[in-house]
Order: C-alpha cells, then sequence, then structure tokens
C-alpha cells in the first residue's frame, strides 16, 4: 500500500537535501517522480532550491484554489504517454503553504492512485502557530518523521525566528517569502522566549 510521508523540521535542518536526495533515488533506480510545490512560494521560482546550491526544477505548481489530485493526474498521464512509464512518487516541497483539502488531496493519490507521496515542510511559522498544510499532515499522514537541527546555542531547534532589518519580529502575516530585509533563523525553545520576552505567540 503507498502511504503519505511527512518529514518536517525548522528552517536549516536539510528538508530540500532530502527531498532532492529522495528524488535522486527514484532516478537512479530507472524510476520517474513528479515534483511539485505551492504555487505562494515564489523563492527560485519553479525550482527548488537547497541552501546547499543544489536545485531542480518542479513538474507543476499549485494555487491555494488549485486542486491537487487532478493537477497531479494529468502531469501523471503526460509522463505516462511521453515515456511510458508511470510515475512512481510524488514528492512536495514547502508542504506547510498547501492547504488542508490539498493535503487530503496528497492522502487520496497514494491510498486511491496507488503513488507514495513524499511531503516535506516546516511545522510552524514564527509566531509558533501551525501552517494549514502541516497541521492537515500531522493529522493524516501515515509516517512523521522530524529531519532536526541546532540552534545557535548548540540544542535542538524547535522554532524559527523571524528577523526584519536585524531584529526579531513577533507578529506579521505567516508567509513573508519575498522581503529581501525578512531573514529566519532556527532557535531553540530557550532561545526564542529570551528574544520574544517569554512569549509564545502574539495576542
Amino acid at each position: 500500500m503507498a502511504k503519505l510521508y511527512y518529514r518536517y523540521g525548522a528552517m536549516n535542518s536539510g528538508k530540500t537535501t532530502a527531498l532532492l536526495q529522495a528524488a535522486y533515488n527514484y532516478e537512479e533506480r530507472g524510476q520517474r517522480v513528479l515534483l511539485v510545490k505551492p504555487a505562494v512560494d515564489t523563492k527560485g521560482d519553479t525550482r527548488v532550491v537547497s541552501r546547499l546550491g543544489v536545485s531542480r526544477p518542479v513538474d507543476f505548481t499549485v494555487a491555494p484554489d488549485d486542486g491537487l489530485r487532478q493537477a497531479f493526474a494529468s502531469r501523471r498521464a503526460a509522463v505516462l504517454y511521453e515515456h511510458g512509464q508511470d510515475v512512481a512518487a510524488l514528492i512536495v516541497d514547502e508542504a506547510q503553504f498547501l492547504t488542508g483539502a490539498q493535503v487530503d488531496d496528497l492522502l487520496r493519490v497514494a491510498l486511491l492512485d496507488g503513488v507514495p507521496v513524499l511531503a516535506y515542510g516546516i511545522r510552524t511559522d514564527f509566531r509558533t502557530q501551525a501552517f494549514p498544510g502541516s497541521l492537515r499532515l500531522l493529522e493524516i499522514a501515515h509516517s512523521l518523521e522530524e529531519l532536526k537541527t541546532i540552534c545557535r546555542c548548540g540544542s535542538k531547534a524547535m522554532f524559527n525566528g523571524r528577523r526584519i532589518d536585524g531584529a526579531y519580529v513577533f507578529d506579521g502575516d505567516q508567509v513573508a517569502i519575498d522581503g529581501q530585509a525578512v531573514e529566519y533563523e532556527s532557535l531553540c525553545g530557550k532561545c526564542y522566549l529570551r528574544e520574544s520576552g517569554g512569549v509564545l505567540q502574539p495576542v
């Protein structure tokens, strides 16, 4: 039985590198994969980009109103027609930006269409609040795997701190990818609370 896998971690935990390695592993064995990411993630445009400098184009993107299963079916049919070979896996980058309905589609792809789905993303935003896609994945994925990274103090990082012009901020829009002055840092709980003055989420 095909399954839905969710591999998550704080920023800089190597999610994209692991995703690219998974795609390479399939392709090295002569199997085809489809790589998708949410259209809201404009970083890298239509490419998946690792902080190590490795990148590759995605096969398609999905907007918030798009049916993910339908989009996958269309691309799967094209692969079968062009190459005479079925898709061995659907791999999802930045899965936290999916809607809950799109995550439900991922489960349908795995269970009803028989294609394993490997989703990668972060669990919570800079306010320690779950992204809709991540929340749904944590609820329904067959397998959950945390990819770990460390805080500046050497402890395990759990949270994602947002800095604007070098100063930490703890309110604002959940998604802010394009601002050049926006930076993120992976922090352990203690360092996050130190920067936020003990506050875990805005009032």
